[in-house]
């Protein structure tokens, strides 16, 4: 098996522990809060990753259109992680974690949008499936 594939899969299975420990986490907590608590332990870990492989020596690769996007993904991330934190404040975990992945569904339109990635038959019918499995996630 690709390792790419374990990575996704292991991405997966975190993503689930986000939403059942943040569920458990913000029951008596502003969501907003609970996030930043949950970004500030996020930047630790990874400052300490990078450290630990010397990733820091190679910041002057990163150039200014490389930052740009970086940036910009931050913000999108920041966005969707108090989005997300909400939710689970608000809603059930399955049903907000299905409704989140519905941003699989927004890579595809947005690939194909700005990427000039192409639209197949097979990713158009997963993506159909993925949206009527997050619909039926959130049916009572």
């Amino acid at each position: 098996m690709a390792l790419w594939i374990l990575l996704s899969l292991g991405s997966a299975v975190f993503a689930a522990l986000v939403a059942i420990f943040g569920k458990m986490g913000v029951a008596q907590v502003d969501s907003t809060l609970a996030t930043t608590v949950r970004a500030i332990i996020m930047a630790f870990v990874l400052i300490g990753v990078s450290l630990a492989f010397g990733k820091f020596s190679q910041l002057n690769t990163i150039n200014n259109k490389a930052l740009y996007f970086i940036v910009l993904s931050g913000l999108a991330g920041a966005a969707s992680w108090i989005c997300y934190f909400l939710a689970l404040k608000l809603g059930p975990a399955p049903a907000v974690a299905s409704l989140d992945r519905l941003s699989v569904v927004f890579v595809l339109i947005f690939s194909v949008l700005f990427l000039a990635d192409k639209l197949t038959v097979k990713s158009g019918f997963g993506a159909i499936l993925i949206t009527l499995g997050a619909i039926l996630m959130t049916l009572k």
